[in-house]
């Protein structure tokens, strides 16, 4: 497919968000819309664009190739999907009653009440850094499929590749910020879930497959074990490790993430809050099962016809942009792009609204919707854009996607503290936590993990680790913020 015409499709589709963001920003731009879009958000908007936000261009890419890896994942990745499952149902009914109650626009507010001032101040802290390493890594993986399909058509740089991206991203969301990108994010999942619909179609149809024989394919297909329950021990694909990983991470990564809680803190009340949560965990789970059924399907073109690719993850990009036609490859490049933009838009806005409340006590003053104020958020808002454009750039320089890699798993690693801060606000309220040694037990605690993982089988009789580390992590902090404490005492009135 000509890079003309995809460069052309990208453009027309920045210009429909551009559009949208100054149709929802005319009227308002101030802090109580870019953060809370003045709650007055419609729950199902909300519901529908968080799939877009909690996929991302990752998930669109990496889910798909993985089902014919080597490793033999098949469709491994479902048993995680219903352990995120689960840690929905925990966060509608255990998180966000407790945000709303206290009316929180940051939700890490909670842990100063809860905890102390250090231990507020470490769990924004680990939020920034991680969502930053987050979502750049996310970013990166899709500016290098970019680069690669059109811009190194036209001897354009990597570094321009990623700066383009971000201010496209930071022009659509300076003044509306969330009131603007709950209806982008919305149509943007839009565009994914056709995206995969149609995928199936286009691959099917060159396969010369009905929607029956598609399914009846898959199913007698080397690609399709869902469940594994054999090794538990030395296998990272058991079914307690992986629901138990998607678990926590969903409740540490979504329920203590500022990103997906903020699109649920801009809702009217608690009922509609749940109603969107619940909602939404049923799309997840189901288009889940279509990414991977995309990912079955293109294994089995790939195999009938010949195609090798040097990495799983490139698996999906190469046969739509080269081997399915014209409308395919752009049916593929708009799901990619909308997966993509969708969570960096989101990530942007929750970097700024957390700094602006968390580190700037925006939420203490008497006036947040000053000329001051407003102008002090645009600023923030560009400089998250130009710190994860930097992060953009190191990772490209380091080259080595192992590396790379391996960063964003360790970034992932600290969203355990944030695990175990809640989990002792929530359950150990009555205990008092030594709160200047908090930020070095929540530093501690990743570091204790990353050995683990890396040593287990030896430390461990064989135990390989997976995503249920998470759970590990949290505990670790939780005993250590425990060990530290002590029973409050009340003050007597005379």
């Amino acid at each position: 497919m000509s890079p003309a015409v995809l460069l052309s499709f990208i453009i027309g589709y920045f210009l429909v968000l551009l559009i949208i963001s100054w149709l929802t920003s005319r009227k308002s731009s101030d802090n109580d819309t870019f953060f809370v879009a003045n709650r007055n958000s419609k729950w199902y908007l909300v519901a529908f664009g968080m799939i877009g936000t909690a996929l991302s261009g990752v998930t669109f890419i990496s889910v798909p190739g993985k089902v014919g890896a080597p490793t033999g994942d098949q469709f491994e990745y479902f048993q995680f999907v219903l352990g995120n499952a689960a840690g929905f149902i925990i966060i509608a009914t255990v998180l966000l009653p407790l945000y709303y109650r206290l009316k929180l626009t940051s939700i890490y507010s909670y842990i100063e009440g809860a905890l102390g001032v250090w231990s507020y101040k470490t769990a924004a802290g680990i939020f920034l850094i991680s969502r930053i390493i987050g979502s750049a890594f996310r970013l990166y993986l899709v500016v290098i499929v970019l680069q690669r399909f059109i811009f190194d058509s036209y001897h354009v740089p990597f570094a321009i590749t990623g700066l383009i991206c971000l201010v496209l991203i930071w022009s659509y969301t300076f003044k509306g910020g969330l009131k603007t990108i709950i209806i982008t994010d919305s149509l943007q999942t839009l565009f994914l879930v056709s995206s995969v619909f149609l995928s199936i179609y286009f691959i099917c149809r060159s396969l010369n497959y009905n929607v029956f024989e598609a399914a009846e394919a898959i199913k007698n297909s080397s690609y399709s074990k869902i469940f594994f329950f054999s090794n538990f021990l030395g296998s990272k694909f058991h079914f307690v490790k992986a629901f138990l990983g998607g678990l926590f991470i969903t409740v540490a990564m979504t329920g203590l993430d500022q990103d997906l809680m903020q699109k649920n803190l801009s809702l009217k009340n608690i009922r509609e809050a749940k109603k969107n949560m619940f909602s939404f965990t049923v799309v997840f789970v189901v288009i889940n099962i279509f990414f991977l059924s995309v990912g079955a399907l293109l294994w089995i073109y790939a195999n009938r016809y010949g195609i090798s690719v040097e990495k799983t993850d490139y698996l999906y990009p190469t046969i739509a942009l080269k081997y399915l036609g014209l409308v395919p490859a752009m049916v593929f490049m708009l799901g990619l792009t909308a997966a993509t933009f969708a969570t960096t838009d989101s990530a942007l806005t929750a970097l700024t609204t957390s700094f602006c409340v968390d580190f700037l006590g925006f939420n203490k003053q008497v006036v947040t919707n000053s000329k001051k104020m407003v102008s002090t958020r645009h600023y923030v808002h560009i400089a998250f854009s130009g710190a994860m454009f930097l992060t953009i750039i190191i990772f490209n320089a380091i080259t080595n996607t192992a590396v790379v890699t391996a960063i964003f798993k360790v970034a992932s690693y600290t969203y355990g503290p944030l695990l175990g801060l809640y989990a002792f606000g929530i359950f150990a309220g009555k205990r008092q936590v030594n709160d200047k040694l908090v930020p070095f037990i929540c530093l501690i605690s990743p570091a204790i993990c990353y050995y683990l993982s890396t040593h287990s089988a030896e430390l461990m009789g064989g135990y390989v680790f997976d995503n249920e580390l998470i759970l590990v992590n949290g505990l670790i902090t939780f005993v250590g913020l425990l060990l530290t404490s002590s029973m409050k005492t009340t003050q007597k009135k005379n």
